[in-house]
């Protein structure tokens, strides 16, 4: 089904883009994606094309686009076991006491470091709403802890969440604030899901708008496939759009503190919230997102006092971190594949040139 569904896309795509590859080009990029199991498999089929074919540069992008929504068509980022364990709590997310008590804490860093740098990349912002003009997607948006603060700077914020009743519980509480009324949006699904609704959209109405940035707070550490979901915040993104991610290190110490103290000692997340073996460093996930076609700006980290329930900013990324990481707004490997062409070109130039000097 998934199949037949990621064919149809596709074509629809094609014969919709006007693309300047010819169609043997555009097939032989096709054909392979059914076999290529990862993001980077994808990337490296897109350089070898690239190789041969330089000159369509500009039109890339749409291959691209392409590749990301037959991969997603296959690939679900949703953990069946997370969301299990999100409904039991979706009735809890605004109890400052209860098990959410340290989120509602991380709104004192990780509200500023996306504020600050939006503002560092967008200027001429009003004052009392920074934000303003700036569409922001909060993807595992919960029951809006982040997504709230965000529309009452200014943004337009659209929370999306795959626990409907997580959404509902946003949706009434934002309600209660006028003020966030129009700024504020919530929707239940994935991001794959949105990302496949866009890339359609796109087939019927040139200028999709896209986001300015994407915030994924405490969320990549559930996923099933980090990759798509990578892919998929890529797509999402204006070029230049900003990636902020909040997320916990892979670590002994992060094993010890996270999820033993936390979960079983301290009790200040529900037992089994978190599954070590998910988490990731910032190192791995900087190189995954470099490879997708992101520049990481930012990595810090990030501090919880159990006694004082406060955050803080800290050297070490030992055990949480915060990552900013903005688009390119050119396609990495088409670069590097054309600086490669143009240096190949140049050697068999000059090879040609001291054959001919050698005969003479």
């Amino acid at each position: 089904m998934y199949a037949k569904k990621s064919g149809q896309l596709v074509f629809r795509l094609y014969n919709g883009s006007k693309l300047k590859y010819p169609s043997n080009v555009v097939n032989s990029f096709l054909i392979d994606i059914p076999r290529a199991s990862s993001s980077c498999s994808l990337h490296k089929h897109r350089k070898q094309i690239l190789e041969r074919h330089p000159q369509n540069h500009a039109d890339f992008q749409k291959i691209r686009c392409i590749s990301q929504s037959a991969h997603m068509a296959n690939h679900s980022t949703l953990d069946p076991s997370e969301l299990k364990k999100f409904q039991s709590l979706a009735n809890k997310w605004w109890d400052l006491q209860g098990e959410f008590a340290a989120l509602h804490s991380m709104n004192d860093l990780r509200v500023p470091f996306i504020r600050d740098n939006l503002l560092n990349t967008h200027s001429g912002r009003q004052m009392g709403k920074p934000l303003a003009g700036l569409r922001i997607l909060d993807v595992g948006c919960g029951g809006g802890l982040l997504t709230e603060p965000l529309g009452r700077l200014g943004a337009e914020v659209l929370g999306i969440d795959p626990v409907e009743d997580s959404v509902r519980t946003a949706e009434l509480h934002a309600y209660r604030d006028p003020d966030l009324q129009e700024r504020v949006k919530y929707r239940a699904c994935t991001l794959e899901e949105l990302c496949e609704e866009e890339v359609e959209e796109e087939d019927e109405e040139e200028g999709t708008e896209g986001f300015h940035a994407v915030v994924a707070s405490e969320v990549v550490e559930h996923l099933a496939d980090l990759e798509t979901f990578a892919s998929c915040c890529y797509q999402a993104l204006k070029p230049g759009g900003s990636l902020f991610i909040t997320t916990i290190n892979k670590t002994n110490l992060s094993y010890a503190l996270g999820i033993v103290v936390a979960e079983r000692v301290l009790r200040i997340v529900p037992s089994g919230t978190h599954d070590w073996e998910k988490f990731v460093s910032p190192v791995d996930l900087e190189r995954l997102l470099e490879s997708i076609g992101f520049r990481v700006e930012s990595v810090r980290g990030m501090l919880y006092n159990p006694l004082t329930g406060r955050w803080s900013w800290t050297q070490s990324t030992a055990i949480n971190y915060a990552l900013h990481a903005v688009k390119l707004k050119d396609e990495p490997d088409s670069d590097r594949a054309r600086d490669e062409t143009e240096t190949e070109t140049g050697e068999q130039q000059g090879a040609s040139a001291s054959k001919a000097t050698g005969q003479n």
